[in-house]
Parts: C-alpha cells; sequence; structure tokens
C-alpha cells in the first residue's frame, strides 16, 4: 500500500496538533490578556472612582484635606493594587504622584493634555500622552462639581504585570490541550489496533487470495464486523478453491466420459476397416459403436441441460397433468428391463387421480431417471415402490427400491456431476454420471424439493414434491 490510511490519520493528528497549538497561542493568548486587561481596569475604576465620589475627592475640592492626606491614601491603594496613582487638576497638571517622594513644589504637567480623550473610555492601553516609555494600562476617573470637571483620579498599570497571570492562564491552557491531544494519540492508536490493523489483514488476505493462494489463513480474534468480514472472505475464497477442484475434476470426469467411447469407436471402425473384423461379425460391433455414439449423445444432452439451468434461464411450460398416469405410463416403458431382473414395479396411489402444476416433460425426465437408477442398482427378484401421496396441497411422489443402498457418507455426493457411487467406474459403464444432478435441478427450478434415504445393502428411497393443481377437488 502506497499510501497508508494510518499514516495518513498520523499526519492529520500532528496537523490538528499544530493548528491547535498555534489557535491556542495566538486567540488564547489575545483572549487572556483582554480578558485580564478589562478586570485588572474595573479593579482599578472600582478604586479611583470611589476617591473621586467619595470622602477624599469631596476634601480635595473642599481643600478640607491636605495633600499630605491624599498622598497617603493613594500611596496605601498603589501598594494594594500594584499600581501608580495619580491626582491631576483640569489642566493636566499633577498634582500626586505616588510613585515619587511627596513634594508640595514638584508639579508636572502632561504635554499635550486632552481631556476629551479621557471622556470616551474610562481606560486606554498606550503611553498615556507620552508619559510611560512602556505600554501601560491607565484607568482615568473625574473628579466633578455641579457637573464642571475639577479635576482627575488616574491609576497606571504596567502591562508587563499582566504577564505572569496571563503566562498562568496560558500554562493551564497548554496543559489542558496537551492532556487532549495525548487522549487522541491514545484513540488513534486504539483505532490502529482494533480497525486498522484487522483491515490490513483482511486486505493482506485479499491480495492473496486475488493471487490465486485460496489457502491463506485468516483468522481475527475480535467479534466484530471485521470479524465478519474476513469470514465471509475466507468462506469465498474456500468457495473458490472448491469450485477450482470441482472444475479440475470435471474436466477429468468428462474427458473420461467422452475418451472412453470414443476409443471403442475408434478401435472398432478402424478393425473393421482393416479387415480385422470379418464382415459376418461387423453388424455386431456397428451395434456396439452405435450404441457408444448413443451414451455421447445422452452425455452431451445432459451437459446442455445443466448448463440452461446454470444459467437461471430456464423457461418452464406449467400445466396440469395427472402425475399418476404420468407415472404408469413411464413404468411401463421399463417393464422389459424389469423382466431382464426378474423386477417388479410396485404402483401405490393415494387417489385415483392427483393432479399437479408443473412442467410435464420435465416431470417425466425426473421419474424417468429415478426409475432408471432403481433398476441399475435393484438386486434380482426384488420390488420397486413408487408411491403418490397428498399432504398440504402439496403432492410427494417416492421412488424406494431393494438394492445396494448408498453410505452415509456419500449421499451428499450423489447431487454432484459426474459422481458415480462405484468409484472404479466400472460397474455403470453406460451411466453419465448427470441424472440426479439434473433431476435435482428440475425440482428446484419448479421450486419444490428432493430428498434420499439410503441404508447400504437395504434400499434407497427418493421422495420429491410438486405443487398441487388448482383444479382437483
Amino acid at each position: 500500500m502506497k499510501k497508508r490510511i494510518f499514516l495518513k490519520f498520523l499526519i492529520a493528528y500532528f496537523v490538528c496538533a499544530l493548528v491547535s497549538f498555534l489557535c491556542v497561542t495566538i486567540f488564547c493568548s489575545a483572549l487572556a490578556e483582554k480578558h485580564l486587561i478589562k478586570t485588572k481596569a474595573e479593579a482599578l475604576y472600582s478604586e479611583i472612582s470611589s476617591l473621586a465620589q467619595g470622602r477624599v475627592g469631596t476634601s480635595y475640592l473642599k481643600t478640607d484635606v491636605s495633600s499630605e492626606d491624599v498622598y497617603t491614601n493613594l500611596c496605601a491603594l498603589a501598594t494594594y493594587q500594584s499600581a501608580e496613582f495619580w491626582l491631576l487638576n483640569s489642566n493636566g497638571d499633577i498634582l500626586i504622584d505616588t510613585s515619587a517622594p511627596y513634594s508640595e513644589d514638584s508639579i508636572k504637567s502632561i504635554p499635550n493634555f486632552d481631556p476629551s480623550e479621557l471622556e470616551s473610555r474610562y481606560y486606554q492601553v498606550g503611553n498615556f500622552f507620552g508619559m510611560f516609555s512602556v505600554e501601560t494600562l491607565s484607568v482615568v476617573s473625574p473628579i466633578t462639581d455641579q457637573f464642571t470637571t475639577r479635576g482627575y483620579f488616574c491609576a497606571h498599570f504596567n502591562m508587563e504585570n499582566l504577564n505572569d497571570g496571563k503566562n498562568a492562564i496560558m500554562n493551564i491552557c497548554y496543559l489542558m490541550l496537551g492532556f487532549i491531544l495525548l487522549i487522541f494519540l491514545l484513540l488513534l492508536f486504539l483505532f490502529r489496533n482494533q480497525f486498522y490493523s484487522p483491515l490490513l489483514r483482511v486486505t493482506e488476505a485479499a491480495k492473496e487470495y486475488a493471487s490465486g493462494n485460496l489457502n491463506y489463513q485468516l483468522s481475527m480474534e475480535n467479534e466484530d464486523e471485521f470479524s465478519h468480514l474476513a469470514s465471509s472472505l475466507k468462506f469465498l475464497a474456500e468457495e473458490l478453491n472448491q469450485s477450482g477442484e470441482y472444475q479440475r475434476k470435471f474436466i477429468s470426469n468428462i474427458s473420461h466420459d467422452f475418451r472412453s467411447p470414443l476409443t471403442s469407436i475408434k478401435g472398432y471402425v478402424e478393425a473393421i476397416l482393416d479387415g480385422t473384423i470379418p464382415y459376418e461379425n461387423q453388424e455386431r460391433y456397428l451395434n456396439i459403436v452405435l450404441s457408444e455414439t448413443e451414451r455421447l449423445n445422452k452425455l452431451t444432452s445432459g451437459l446442455l441441460t445443466l448448463t440452461t439451468y446454470d444459467d437461471k434461464g430456464t423457461f418452464l411450460e406449467l400445466s396440469d397433468f395427472d402425475i399418476n398416469d404420468v407415472i404408469r405410463k413411464i413404468a411401463a416403458t421399463f417393464e422389459v428391463l424389469c423382466d431382464q431382473k426378474n423386477l417388479h414395479l410396485d404402483l401405490f396411489f393415494e387417489e385415483g387421480e392427483l393432479k399437479v402444476s408443473a412442467d410435464l416433460s420435465k416431470i417425466q425426465q425426473v421419474l424417468y431417471n429415478l426409475i432408471d437408477n432403481a433398476i441399475k442398482f435393484s438386486k434380482p427378484d426384488s420390488s420397486i415402490r413408487i408411491e403418490t401421496t397428498e399432504m398440504y396441497n402439496k403432492v410427494f411422489v417416492s421412488v424406494k427400491d431393494h438394492g445396494e443402498g448408498i453410505a452415509r457418507e456419500n449421499l451428499p455426493k450423489i447431487w454432484t456431476r459426474f459422481y458415480k457411487s462405484d468409484p472404479s467406474r466400472g460397474k455403470d459403464k453406460k451411466g453419465t454420471g448427470l441424472g440426479l444432478a439434473i433431476t435435482k435441478e428440475i425440482i428446484q427450478s419448479h421450486g419444490e424439493h428432493i430428498n434420499v434415504v439410503s441404508t447400504p445393502d437395504v434400499g434407497t428411497e427418493f421422495t420429491f414434491s410438486l405443487q398441487r393443481s388448482s383444479e382437483s377437488t
């Protein structure tokens, strides 16, 4: 895999981690600073507005309190707030400055002082009209008397002192970000173990199966969707493997079934042509050749029939007919064969007439195959029972012989194409091994079922169902 999913997730994770870090650094830092400025400004404004509107401001206007007492009060607040407090007159002269020793004679003027700038907002960040060389938070509250501004209380806080608070907040943000990224990293590795690794195993198995290694073993420990997918993939590989094995056996069997009669035909024809077989015996061997050609024709017809069913396009010519009458006529065609083996066909019908809805020609083929097999494998001087019964609007037809029977382990194989119960293929030389396969396909195409019960050296019974005709009474 040139591009691995996990690598993509890992890259995406680190990209998200970097973007998150930048967002925290930029936006959280700015938000934290803004919050701290606003909080500190509100605290300072609360103090100086209390001064301006309280006893100190009133005393300043009425000159009831000395400047030194005001200076003392402002120094106490400055120490508490870690700030620098000023008292300005309306012209912008600094009357009291807590950052310098008290002196009634040391009055400094603020250059370019513009009271209008102080009216727009109660705090500002800057150098306060060029009075500070570093960035400073300045909060101003006017001292008014009868709607006239007589002076100002100012509080100045060095912005560098906010860094400690901002750093504390940022440390918490970084700690939380690191904790969240660690959780997502653990989830990523959990995803790798629980999802990506099984996906890799399934993908590797699919590649092995696609390359022809259908014996590749794929196993999953957990019972989840990947386990079900692996089981389905493994089942598909096993089916393909069995299908390949079936194709090899199919080719081997069909080659054998075609080669045997062709060899016989070729041998007898060459013997007739070169005079090895005398003229008076040629008729006998020509009949053998004819029999072998009929066998080839039967084999070819069977293969074409199965191909039709495999295409799932079989057209059934459904009609209503009396199944009992069909059985009687087919049984009559086997009288000569039954006489040769001294067999007796016993017909048992639950009703005199039992109509079914099916394809007449195909059901005739089913009955012919089953009765032919029963005669072929029945013991001499025995009977074959053919019975029809009706139950739950279904008609059941059974063909039971008293013959060799089929071993239990071989019962599932009898429906396989070219399967013959005799491994040596010597007992049933004229059989094609397609009869029961065709029979099952015909019954299934009708939407019905066929079953078999057999006991070795006792006999075999085939039973299939058909839909009873709606015309039956």
